[in-house]
């Protein structure tokens, strides 16, 4: 994994984590920083970068991007693109 992929994996997580906690939050935690890291991140990948993990960031699909990255793609649900 790439320097760059290690911190959209962190990102994920720092995502996730985040949303977890927002039924007992109060006040409720801003996301935008989050989400607007992981855009400049994308951007920032290489044109090589496996296609599969540029679809389901393109996409929102942070979930499938986390597991891609974590090894974890034979528990990637197919979805409705073309793509997955």
């Amino acid at each position: 994994m790439s320097e760059q992929e290690n911190a959209i994996l962190l990102s994920l997580i720092e995502l996730d984590d985040t949303v977890k906690t927002m039924p007992r939050a109060d006040p409720k935690p801003n996301l935008m920083p989050i989400f607007a890291r992981l855009d400049e991140l994308t951007r920032g990948l290489p044109k090589d970068t496996a296609p599969e993990l540029l679809h389901y960031l393109g996409k929102k699909s942070y979930e499938k991007a986390r597991l891609w990255l974590e090894g974890k793609r034979n528990q990637i649900a197919r979805g409705g693109c073309l793509g997955d």
